[in-house]
């Protein structure tokens, strides 16, 4: 019989390896409400806390999470073979590997979060800039892409929950006013 993992583990897993490498639910909600202040300003970082959670309840994220972060510790060892392993630790250029598995986890939201996630892969917002910019001393070729598709994602799910509740007030609105000219 195969071993099953159960989603309750690699939920667990997933998010202790954010923590392990110095990332918090905070950090990644603090990118998202940056990014979505501009079109919501009563929008709280609690709200994008939350978005941030629910983001890391899907297991494509957990997966992308676990494989980055486990490929960006073995080049921190020197574990892996050349050149995998100068390219990984260098974050070489032309290298794109890292933001393929960062806009494929970042798909199930939308084009607003694919678009999303570019603009912060180039910007670097928050602790994307600090994880790109090797502070510290560690390697996050991955992690720094991960998070940006996870900011990206919470901030789609936002605006695709804002959008739904706007429409949803304006519908009721409209059935009240026909209702308004069927009593009128």
């Amino acid at each position: 019989m195969k071993k099953r993992v159960r989603s309750q583990e690699v939920t667990i897993a997933a998010k202790q390896r954010l923590l392990e490498r110095g990332v918090t639910v905070e950090d990644i909600a603090e990118i998202v409400l940056k990014m979505q202040q501009p079109f919501n300003t009563e929008l709280t970082l609690l709200e994008c806390v939350e978005s941030v959670e629910k983001v890391l309840l899907k297991r494509e994220i957990q997966h992308a999470i676990l494989v980055g972060v486990e490929l960006d510790v073995l080049a921190e060892q020197k574990k892996l073979s050349e050149p995998l392993q100068t390219i990984i630790e260098t974050d070489e250029g032309l290298f794109g590997v890292d933001e393929t598995i960062a806009l494929g986890a970042s798909l199930g939201y939308g084009s607003i979060a694919v678009t999303t996630y570019g603009f912060l892969d180039k910007n670097k917002e928050g602790i994307i800039r600090q994880l790109d910019t090797k502070a510290g001393g560690g390697v996050h070729t991955f992690l720094d892409d991960i998070v940006g598709a996870i900011a990206a994602n919470a901030a789609s799910r936002i605006a695709h929950r804002i959008r739904d509740y706007e429409d949803s007030v304006s519908e009721t609105t409209m059935v009240d006013k026909e209702e308004e000219e069927l009593i009128g």
